[in-house]
């Protein structure tokens, strides 16, 4: 059973090739467990520049890091489904 509460959060920047691979995980999982994720560009966040940018692309779930550089499908979904 999903939790409803959760919210996932990419932050990426434009021209990431590893953003982009990010994408495709976070995109599928939540679109098979209806989890709403947003993304996030640090090239337009100062705050999220600073704290992230030597890890991007990050996975936030509910705020929280999750992950970094690279998504695992299955530890996303395991962790969704909590």
């Amino acid at each position: 059973m999903v939790c409803m509460s959760h919210l996932v959060t990419l932050i990426r920047k434009p021209g990431c090739h590893l953003c982009e691979d990010a994408q495709l995980v976070v995109e599928k999982v939540c679109a098979d467990l209806g989890v709403p994720w947003e993304e996030k560009d640090i090239t337009e966040d100062q705050r999220l520049h600073d704290e992230y940018w030597e890890q991007i692309p990050v996975v936030l779930i509910n705020g929280k890091q999750h992950t970094f550089w690279r998504v695992d499908e299955a530890r996303l979904r395991r962790e969704l489904t909590r």
